[in-house]
């Protein structure tokens, strides 16, 4: 994500500076704009886009009038303080890259107010949810719904075809029901498909989860279905590895079931 919003700010006018330990991802933050930099010490506005939890609490940026952060990471990763904004993402690179980016914020509405004009670069949609880590809460609460629409209609989609009822018929029907889903609209054509949807971390995914387990532990409220739907993608994970696929948990599903969805249904489930 941090190479297409490099992309929006320069076609915005703004002047870049891009750092990553990761060194060789130089050449791709130059060509899309920016000029590369050891720190980003001296800057008036950071933004920072980090894989997880782990790597936002031992990121401490440099002095800086306002500090953005679009990592999608756990309330209780969230910083303090009245230049910091938590603003994880929706919509993923090619919403990025056409500027239609939705952001879920957490901080003071002044600091928002001076980041907007920044924000509408690359953001068409800018929820502003309250204090310091909501914006971090909404986005995982959001993907828990995702996540847990993406196993449930699987499981019922296995049952349909083992009754001998297509999954794509079974889809058509779901559209516009009382159990339609924007994972039925949007996603689960690619899963009907063969596509596990192989650019985000299965364990990013469970680690996404277990922060909300983690939340809903700290405040107390239940959350059997959080834990089941946490449960399954950590044996996905065991079962697959570390590997690209969000749609991993209902792959698993269909190696249970001894069948895939797409296709005749009978081909193994890969790694």
């Amino acid at each position: 994500m941090g190479t297409p919003l490099i992309g929006r700010l320069v076609a915005a006018g703004h002047d870049v500076m891009a750092t990553d330990i990761v060194a060789a991802r130089r050449s791709a933050a130059e060509a899309a704009g920016a000029r590369w930099a050891s720190s980003v010490a001296g800057c008036d506005v950071v933004f920072t886009v980090l894989p997880g939890n782990a790597e936002l609490a031992a990121y401490s940026p440099m002095d800086c009038r306002l500090w953005i952060d679009l990592t999608s990471g756990s309330p209780e990763t969230a910083r303090r303080g009245a230049n910091y904004l938590d603003a994880p993402m929706g919509g993923g690179v090619p919403a990025m890259e056409s500027g239609e980016i939705t952001l879920y914020v957490g901080g003071s509405a002044e600091a928002l107010a001076d980041a907007t004009p920044l924000l509408r670069s690359f953001a068409s949609t800018i929820h502003h949810v309250g204090d310091h880590g909501a914006g971090y809460l909404a986005k995982l609460l959001i993907n828990l719904q995702w996540f847990g629409h993406a196993v449930l209609a699987t499981e019922a989609l296995l049952l349909a075809k083992r009754h001998g009822l297509a999954p794509d018929r079974m889809r058509d029907v779901l559209l516009g029901s009382a159990g339609d889903s924007a994972f039925v609209e949007r996603h689960l054509p690619a899963l009907l498909a063969g596509d596990y949807l192989r650019d985000f971390g299965l364990d990013r995914c469970v680690e996404e989860l277990e922060s909300v387990v983690r939340s809903a532990d700290l405040a107390g409220t239940p959350q059997p279905l959080t834990s089941a739907v946490a449960s399954l993608h950590r044996a996905a994970l065991e079962r697959f590895g570390p590997v690209d696929g969000e749609l991993l948990a209902p792959a698993l599903l269909e190696e249970l079931a001894g069948f895939r969805l797409s296709g005749d249904g009978q081909a193994a489930v890969d790694r």
